[in-house]
């Protein structure tokens, strides 16, 4: 009997573990910080937060909705359903007290989201030469360039960029090829290989300033946008997502350009926009992207044609 209680409890131990295991780390980090928020509106109004009821959770998100908008609601009963069922409790998300009141604050809201700017070629061009003019080493100057050149170019998510090892580069006769052992939408670790083919203008071309960039900076393993320490020395240790965002933002002053609108995801949204523009069809920039749907592709592809297939231009004045 007790040895029969002790392969039921390894068994849900186990269980718990494959649940937890289904999401990435990040993925679990968001739903925790998602279910705190959650938990402190509980705690001040002296409801219980786990497990709850529709009610509460409706209840916070009218609270949630004076402040926030739609996307992050919808994120953040996501994650406290989610975190019921890591832990054991079934909590009805689909309950029509929630539904209903969604739908009713999403008519008094509104549903149109404003994204961050996408960083087109007239801002890659205006940063690529804002950075060769600055005042600092070479070194410096070198792994920005590459940083944006390549975030642009592949079209990559900001933790695909800095998760980017030296192994994962393959130099062809056409360019490069990257791959990516794993990323937002492959949490199972299919992988996704990227190619970078040679621009004709060797100054904006990411092939060429990553190759430059790993000659100067001498790295043969491990990742390939490194941290720098005091005195401009070269770390081992990996740049992280948010200095991304700093450095894009940093060189988008530098250039005199507005960056409040801008963020790390303005590389990626960038690259669709200019390649929709450019006439490319949704599935070869899905193909770069990495995108699962066409939704947000098309979204892209649809803000990229507002001019060019606009109705005005067939009215002669």
């Amino acid at each position: 009997m007790n040895e029969l209680v002790t392969d039921l409890k390894k068994l849900h131990e186990d269980t718990l573990n494959n649940l937890k295991l289904s999401k990435a780390n990040n993925t679990l980090r968001a739903y925790k910080s998602d279910f705190k928020d959650f938990g402190a509106f509980c705690a001040k109004h002296g409801f219980n937060s786990m497990p709850t009821e529709p009610k509460v959770v409706s209840l916070y998100l009218t609270h949630l909705s004076t402040y926030s908008k739609i996307s992050t609601l919808r994120r953040r009963l996501v994650s406290i359903g989610v975190v019921h069922k890591l832990k054991g409790h079934y909590l009805d998300t689909k309950h029509p007290v929630i539904i209903e009141n969604l739908m009713g604050i999403k008519r008094k809201k509104g549903s149109i989201q404003i994204g961050k700017k996408p960083l087109l070629i007239n801002h890659l061009k205006q940063i690529i030469n804002v950075i060769e003019d600055q005042k600092i080493e070479k070194i410096k100057k070198l792994r920005n360039k590459t940083l944006i050149l390549i975030g642009f170019g592949g079209g990559f998510r900001r933790t695909e960029l800095i998760s980017i090892d030296h192994e994962d580069l393959d130099f062809v006769h056409e360019g490069v090829k990257i791959s990516l052992r794993r990323s937002k939408t492959d949490q199972f670790g299919e992988g996704l290989i990227k190619a970078l083919p040679y621009f004709a203008n060797e100054k904006y071309c990411p092939v060429t300033n990553l190759k430059n960039w790993l000659n100067l900076s001498k790295i043969k393993s491990g990742p390939i946008f490194r941290r720098f320490a005091k005195g401009s020395i070269l770390t081992t240790h990996r740049l992280t997502d948010q200095s991304v965002v700093l450095i894009i933002k940093d060189c988008l002053k530098l250039a005199g350009i507005e960056n409040q609108n801008f963020s790390g995801h303005s590389l990626r949204s960038g690259f669709a926009t200019v390649a929709a523009e450019s006439g490319a069809d949704e599935r070869s920039i899905m193909a770069m992207t990495g995108h699962k749907t066409t939704q947000m592709v098309r979204r892209y592809i649809r803000e990229a044609n507002l001019f060019n297939n606009n109705a005005l231009n067939k009215i002669k004045f």
